[in-house]
């Protein structure tokens, strides 16, 4: 058993996007210092406000610029759109050595998102690539709803895939996938993520097929706890 980093602060870059408030509400309400990181500092701070909001006063929730947010965590999220992946990892990069990546990033092809599209691959190897070995990069919570991640009161029904090539890396992204309130699954290294990734499309075509919000992915015939 290979144990995760300690974690204090969580930076989350892209935190404005629906994605990103919504896992950062969790992990804020789960007692961890959580940094919403944006390219427009007073939308950011603004989005930490709003979070704020929805939490006790001890809760601790702060916005900033992505580079400033990521020199401050011990773990960095990376929940931006497909576009925006590389440009803002390359922007932070002096920031990320001997941390944590977790990418979240999902390589939809509008208009459409519904059918799987993966450019050259899985977009988070690629980032490991052009990252190096200095970071850890993590693919993860792809296919969690932020439609339930912002409800604080729904027990969400789906599960985190997780593919990493750090065992560390990939222990700690557990770790923040329980704090939210969801089971994380170790799947394997970050080669398998072309298949992660590709699922998101398919939920979508789901959601749109059987008019629901958010439908997820469950792992059965595993016991709860054999991490």
């Amino acid at each position: 058993m290979h144990s995760s980093i300690r974690i204090k602060t969580i930076a989350v870059l892209g935190g404005t996007g629906r994605e990103g408030r919504g896992l950062a509400l969790r992990w804020a309400r789960a007692g961890y210092h959580v940094i919403l990181g944006g390219r427009d500092l007073a939308r950011a701070e603004t989005a930490a406000a709003s979070l704020r909001e929805k939490l006790d006063s001890i809760a601790r929730i702060s916005g900033a610029l992505n580079l400033a947010a990521a020199e401050q965590a011990d773990v960095i999220v990376l929940a931006v759109p497909f576009a925006a992946q590389l440009d803002t990892a390359l922007h932070v990069r002096s920031a990320l050595k001997g941390k944590i990546l977790i990418d979240v990033t999902v390589p939809l092809v509008p208009p459409k998102v519904e059918v799987a599209q993966l450019p050259g691959g899985s977009a988070v190897e690629r980032l490991q690539a052009v990252l190096g070995s200095d970071v850890a990069v993590v693919s993860a919570f792809q296919n969690v709803s932020a439609h339930h991640l912002a409800d604080l009161d729904h027990a969400i029904d789906c599960d985190v895939l997780i593919c990493a090539d750090d065992e560390r890396a990939a222990q700690t992204a557990v770790e923040l996938a329980e704090a939210a309130g969801l089971q994380g699954w170790r799947c394997g290294p970050l080669k398998n993520s072309l298949v992660t990734e590709g699922l998101t499309s398919l939920l979508i075509a789901i959601n749109r097929r059987y008019k629901v919000p958010s439908a997820g992915i469950r792992i059965t015939g595993v016991p709860t706890g054999a991490h």
